[in-house]
């Protein structure tokens, strides 16, 4: 087993940390090490947030109605709920994962996934005793800024802290992960909103009450997930990430029974403090410029289909299909299941099979699928029933892909960059699904007329086939490689030069 010996430095410069050059085999270390109880930690400390973040968004829309009659202690309009509260919600997880991306980078994983989690706790415990509209609207914006600094931390944390052979399937089930909080959402909402059993201003308080339980759960068992040794070996802390990953090896070798195998690579760092915006925006506009216009289409194309199907589905079952308003949870409810198997069944091969041909056939496929559906909807062939089915079936590809986006940004750029890059991909494709979204397709969907439905779906469905194409062209065969090998970290180029984008 490597020992404290794999670490070599050169450049002294009194301990500070920074401007020395190190030899390391730590990163090969991570990658070689076989699936354990100790990744299953990491996966339930960073991944479990996605569920209640789920949970969160559906609970949400499914109390609006509640939340606008009379006796519910807040003086609110469901629109206000469902308007302005969820356009707050998704302004703060735009700007949160921005803010909180910038400082991920400069501080560490570890640090900021803790403070996000805990602005998260906070700002759900404080909706819950709501007693006027603006109160409600101040703290789902800051529930949202919590959520969208999560995704940055914590997509780098995972990608840094799981073996690369098993990278793609772990980080697209635990981003598809929120969509077992949407089906627990709705059920939930179901027995939270019965006045059989809760008074109506306690209900809906109560659904925001359990998130915070299972938040803090979460937290306690996040405070055993070290920071990423790889975030410390850049930032001049090689002692500390030496430790971590010995401690990570004994736990393994104790599990397994048999020695680890050598690492077979080893990386030379210049070790820095920190990178600058500028350097960060040349790096991923200008040297990666071809995995930019990846991210950017993978991340429009999944959000204009999810709003496409989403956003309005409970407007068409009701519309066209005249299913009960109270219904629509259930058929919901089967949507989110969809959603769920596509990353559970097919994450395994993004590892095996590669991720341009599954990031491209998920994404093509998927479109492809709603053009179908858009075409039997407009023929009115469909049911509410067999629509549902459409639906489910164009979700599983779509579902595979949109978290292969997540995956998809968080391991091409460099590994100082690695969460302003997710944050700055998350917040483009949050503000296009969650402003410019239903902004289009509100007004397609209330129409009430099927041409304008279909044209819905076909929007969504074309933009989905448009960042397949692109993935087809320009997607990154990053399957079972190191992320060293995937973009070179900078620190690790010569000083003043710069990365190079591999092909």
């Amino acid at each position: 087993m490597a020992t404290g010996a794999d670490v070599g430095v050169d450049g002294m410069d009194g301990g500070s940390g920074h401007g020395r050059t190190i030899t390391t085999r730590i990163p090969a270390r991570l990658d070689r090490l076989p699936w354990s109880r100790w990744h299953w930690t990491i996966v339930i400390g960073l991944g479990t947030v996605w569920i209640l973040d789920g949970l969160e968004v559906t609970v949400v829309g499914n109390i609006a109605s509640r939340l606008s009659e009379p006796g519910s202690g807040l003086a609110i309009s469901a629109s206000q709920v469902t308007g302005t509260a969820a356009a707050l919600y998704v302004a703060g997880a735009c700007f949160g994962a921005l803010f909180w991306g910038r400082l991920t980078d400069r501080h560490g994983r570890k640090k900021l996934f803790m403070i996000t989690l805990v602005v998260y706790l906070a700002a759900t415990a404080l909706t819950s005793i709501s007693f006027a509209p603006w109160w409600f609207f101040v703290f789902r914006f800051l529930t949202g800024f919590g959520i969208g600094g999560e995704y940055a931390a914590i997509n780098s944390a995972i990608d840094e802290l799981i073996p690369s052979y098993y990278r793609g399937r772990v980080d697209l089930i635990i981003n598809g992960s929120f969509w077992v909080g949407a089906v627990g959402g709705s059920l939930l909402s179901i027995v939270a909103l019965n006045t059989d059993f809760l008074a109506k201003d306690v209900g809906w308080r109560l659904t925001f009450a359990l998130g915070v339980v299972l938040g803090l759960v979460i937290l306690l068992v996040r405070r055993n997930v070290p920071e990423s040794p790889r975030w410390l070996l850049i930032h001049g802390r090689e002692r500390e990430a030496e430790e971590i990953v010995s401690s990570i090896e004994r736990q393994v070798e104790a599990e397994k029974g048999e020695p680890l195998p050598e690492p077979e690579s080893e990386l030379v760092i210049h070790q820095r403090s920190g990178v600058s915006f500028r350097e960060i925006a040349r790096t991923v506009f200008h040297d990666y410029r071809r995995r930019a216009v990846l991210g950017f289409s993978l991340f429009v194309g999944q959000a204009f289909l999810y709003n496409a199907i989403t956003f309005g589905f409970g407007v068409i079952l009701t519309t066209f299909f005249d299913v009960p308003t109270g219904d629509t949870g259930y058929y919901f409810a089967v949507i989110a299941v969809g959603n769920f198997l596509g990353p559970l069944l097919l994450g395994k091969l993004f590892d095996t099979v590669g991720r341009k041909v599954m990031i491209s056939s998920t994404y093509l496929g998927s479109g492809l699928l709603l053009f179908v559906t858009a075409w039997l909807f407009g023929q009115g062939v469909l049911t509410a029933g067999t629509l549902t089915a459409c639906w489910c079936a164009v979700l599983f590809l779509a579902s595979a892909g949109a978290s292969s986006a997540y995956l998809t940004v968080s391991e091409i750029f460099p590994m100082e960059t690695r969460a302003m890059s997710i944050a700055f991909f998350y917040a483009l494709g949050t503000a296009a699904g969650g402003i410019s979204g239903p902004l289009l397709f509100a007004d397609l969907t209330g129409t009430g007329k099927v041409g304008d439905t279909v044209l819905a779906f076909q929007i969504g469905a074309g933009l989905m086939c448009a960042a397949g194409l692109v993935a087809a062209l320009c997607a990154v065969k990053a399957e079972r490689r190191s992320l060293e090998d995937i973009a070179t970290p900078l620190a690790a180029t010569p000083p003043g030069g710069t990365a190079k984008a591999p092909a």
